[in-house]
């Protein structure tokens, strides 16, 4: 008895002595099941392919049973007729192809320790399968079948469907996206508000959304040469901003969160790497503007980058920094987390949301940031020092390939 009772005091022991978001993010992993939108039909919503938009729905509690939480779902983008096509049959096109249960951590987690302000939240997960940040709206024939680009009323459908499930009587509301869904939220982030009650407090968040128009390596404008395609075949012009598009010579730029963020009138808070690892594979290196592979170590670990690759990376940092800088000096309701690991969406993985070891801005997590900021606590504007100088950040390059599949997708 006296050894059995020794192990026991052992085990106790060992147990104690672990981080308990640890415990907890292994013995609670939420699970949420894919509620389709049926009405969408009638609205003219439609997934690529022609099948119904989908959200998935995890309901508040206690005293957040009246705050609401909307996750844009991320993935990249198509452009012209074949990616759209060939996009249509995947996850990432149309929801028959989706996962029907989503796994909801991070700043979606319903466990306190976890997510210590946004727990108890009504928190949805809206499903991305337009191809355009859920802003398009047109439809093509390729030929063989209809391509729906029909992302914004995937958008107006969904919250639509959400309104008389609680959302139109939401005290507090807060609208978020990773990657291409944080593209979203500074799209739809002034819209978002119109569709609740006045006295609601609202506000946005973007996660790796704030995309650069910014020269590739070889000088040439790869991205704004992308976004305009997209934004001529999907039929998004209509659907940006309209301040924006009065003021620019090329409405399509309007499509680039630098140029939107002034005209967003709602509180806005923007989390984002300055080494985002998509925008470092994809906007400052693509494939295109290096045929030789040159930049493949360097892409792959960034301590084999070379100090004029280095040198072109702190300058892609500076260029972040001086398009958020009118943002960080007079935003009053703002907020940035802008770290320098070299990642890609860090809202929702728990390692990087809220844990013992996640990356920290002047000893901040991101989630304790982001609860500061919606809820006043104190001014949250951190920008990070640069590259090397950050040791919290253990996940570097990790989401490359998650970001690189997305695309092809």
């Amino acid at each position: 008895m006296m050894h059995v009772n020794a192990v026991l005091v052992a085990v106790t022991t060992a147990l104690l002595a672990c981080p308990p978001w640890r415990i907890y993010a292994e013995e609670r992993r939420l699970t949420v099941n894919m509620t389709i939108v049926k009405r969408g039909s009638a609205l003219g919503a439609f997934c690529l392919d022609g099948s119904l938009p989908a959200y998935h729905l995890h309901r508040g509690f206690g005293a957040g049973a009246r705050n609401w939480l909307l996750q844009f779902e991320g993935g990249g983008w198509c452009n012209d007729v074949k990616s759209c096509s060939d996009r249509a049959s995947t996850r990432r096109g149309s929801t028959r192809y989706m996962t029907k249960w989503e796994v909801f951590s991070g700043i979606l987690s319903n466990n306190a320790s976890l997510n210590p302000d946004f727990y108890n939240w009504n928190r949805v997960k809206l499903r991305y399968c337009d191809g355009a940040s859920f802003a398009g709206d047109a439809v093509v024939n390729n030929g063989t079948s209809l391509l729906y680009f029909r992302g914004q009323k995937i958008w107006e459908a969904i919250i639509l469907d959400l309104l008389p499930k609680g959302l139109g009587q939401a005290r507090k509301a807060l609208l978020s996206g990773c990657s291409a869904g944080g593209l979203a939220s500074f799209l739809h982030c002034n819209s978002f508000t119109n569709y609740l009650p006045s006295n609601t407090s609202v506000k946005c968040l973007s996660d790796a959304g704030f995309f650069l128009d910014e020269r590739d390596i070889t000088l040439n404008h790869t991205m704004r040469y992308f976004v305009k395609d997209l934004v001529t075949l999907q039929g998004v012009e209509k659907n940006l901003d309209e301040k924006c598009t009065k003021n620019s010579i090329y409405p399509e730029l309007c499509f680039f969160p630098q140029y939107a963020l002034k005209f967003i009138t709602t509180p806005f808070f923007i989390l984002n790497s300055a080494y985002d690892v998509y925008q470092f594979h994809h906007i400052l290196v693509p494939a295109s503007a290096d045929p030789h592979g040159h930049w493949n170590r360097c892409k792959l670990n960034p301590a084999a980058c070379n100090p004029e690759q280095l040198n072109t990376l702190q300058e892609y940092r500076r260029d972040m920094i001086v398009a958020m800088g009118l943002f960080y000096k007079y935003s009053r309701s703002g907020g940035i987390f802008l770290n320098s690991c070299f990642a890609h969406c860090q809202s929702e993985s728990q390692d990087t949301w809220f844990g013992d070891d996640s990356p920290r801005v002047h000893n901040k997590t991101i989630a304790e940031a982001v609860g500061d900021w919606y809820f006043s606590r104190r001014v949250t504007k951190e920008i990070d020092c640069p590259y090397p100088c950050d040791t919290t950040c253990h996940n570097l390059i990790p989401s490359a390939q998650a970001a690189l599949e997305d695309t092809k997708s």
